[in-house]
C-alpha cells in the first residue's frame, strides 16, 4: 500500500496563515466551552462520571465530530442554486487505460513529446480522483495555449467525427485558462520537473455533473482544479469512448473561460458534446446547470 504522504492534499491558495489559525482556535475554543457549559447541566454525578471512565472514546468522538463540521463548511454555499439533479453516466464501454498505454498513444499523435514519470501511476490516487491520466505540456506543443487547442482540435477531428461550433474563435482574445488552472499546471510541471507529459490525478465529470460551471469553481475542494479543453481534450484522444453514446454525460471545460463576442468579457465556458454526428465542440453560459454536462477536474498532491 502506498505511504500516506502520497495523498495529502496541495491546496492551490496554500497553507493557512497564523493569523487565521488563532482566529480559528479561538472560535473553536469558545464552541467547545460552550458545549461544555450546556453539557454539564444535563449531567449528574453517575452520569458524568461515566463520561470521565470514557475519555479516551468520547475525545476521539469529538475530534471527528469537530473535524467533520468544519469540513462541511468550507464548502461554498455560493451559486447554490446553479445545480440540478443528474442520472448522466459515462458510457459502459468507458475504461481508463494504464498510464504507460496513455503515454504509448501520445506519442504516437505529437512524436516531439518528451520524458513522462510513469511511475506516478502506480501512487494512490488524492481523494476526488478516479484514475490517473497523462496530459501533456501545452508549452511542450505550441508557443501559446490557443495555438495548443487548434492543435488538438485538429487532430480530434481527423481521428472523429468531429463538428467545431467555434472555428476561428480560439484565439486570447476569445478562449484562456482560468487562474486556478494555470497554477495548478505549474506546479503540476515543478512536481514532475523535465516532463512533457503529466501523469494528473483526475475525475472526468461524474463528480460534479448537474452544476453550472462556475457553482463547480466554487464548490472545488481546496487541492482541485478544473481541466480545460486542452486537458480534456487529450483524455479524449486516449480515452474516445468517454464521448462515445448520445446518452453519456457532456463535457464543459471549466478550466477555461471563454469571450463569447472577444471583448474579455469571459462568461462562456468550452464544452464537448455528443450526438449522431460525432463530437461537437461549441460553448455554454458559465451560469446554466443541466443534467446533461459534469466539469472534468484534476487534484493536486504532495509529492516528495
Amino acid at each position: 500500500m502506498a505511504s500516506l504522504h502520497y495523498i495529502t492534499p496541495l491546496h492551490l491558495s496554500g497553507n493557512t496563515t497564523p493569523q487565521q489559525n488563532e482566529a480559528l482556535k479561538q472560535s473553536l475554543g469558545e464552541a467547545v466551552d460552550q458545549a461544555y457549559q450546556t453539557a454539564i447541566e444535563q449531567l449528574d454525578q453517575q452520569s458524568a462520571q461515566i463520561v470521565i471512565d470514557s475519555g479516551k472514546k468520547v475525545k476521539r468522538e469529538v475530534a471527528e465530530m469537530v473535524v467533520e463540521i468544519i469540513s462541511r463548511h468550507t464548502a461554498s454555499d455560493k451559486f447554490k442554486d446553479e445545480e440540478v439533479g443528474s442520472t448522466r453516466t459515462y458510457p459502459p464501454s468507458y475504461r481508463v487505460k494504464p498510464v504507460e498505454a496513455q503515454v504509448t498513444e501520445l506519442r504516437k499523435l505529437f512524436p516531439s513529446l518528451g520524458p513522462c514519470n510513469e511511475k506516478i501511476g502506480r501512487r494512490q490516487r488524492p481523494e476526488g480522483a478516479e484514475a490517473w491520466f497523462v496530459i501533456p505540456r501545452w508549452q511542450a506543443l505550441a508557443s501559446t495555449y490557443s495555438e495548443a487547442v487548434e492543435m488538438l482540435v485538429e487532430v480530434l477531428a481527423a481521428k472523429r467525427k468531429f463538428s467545431n461550433r467555434i472555428i476561428g474563435r480560439l484565439g486570447p482574445i476569445y478562449l484562456r485558462q482560468s487562474e486556478r488552472s494555470k497554477l495548478a499546471e505549474k506546479i503540476l510541471a515543478d512536481q514532475q520537473q523535465g516532463c512533457d507529459m503529466l501523469v494528473v490525478a483526475a475525475q472526468a465529470g461524474m463528480l460534479h455533473r448537474g452544476c453550472s460551471a462556475r457553482r463547480t469553481r466554487v464548490a472545488m475542494a481546496g487541492n482541485e482544479f478544473g481541466l480545460g479543453v486542452f486537458a480534456f481534450g487529450c483524455m479524449l484522444l486516449t480515452h474516445p469512448e468517454r464521448l462515445s453514446s448520445g446518452e453519456t454525460l457532456m463535457v464543459d471545460c471549466g478550466g477555461d473561460e471563454y469571450s463569447v463576442r472577444g471583448d474579455y468579457t469571459f462568461d462562456r465556458v468550452p464544452l464537448f458534446d455528443y450526438d449522431i454526428s460525432g463530437i461537437e465542440f461549441s460553448i455554454f453560459y458559465e451560469d446554466r446547470a443541466r443534467n446533461l454536462w459534469g466539469t472534468p477536474t484534476g487534484f493536486l498532491y504532495k509529492m516528495t
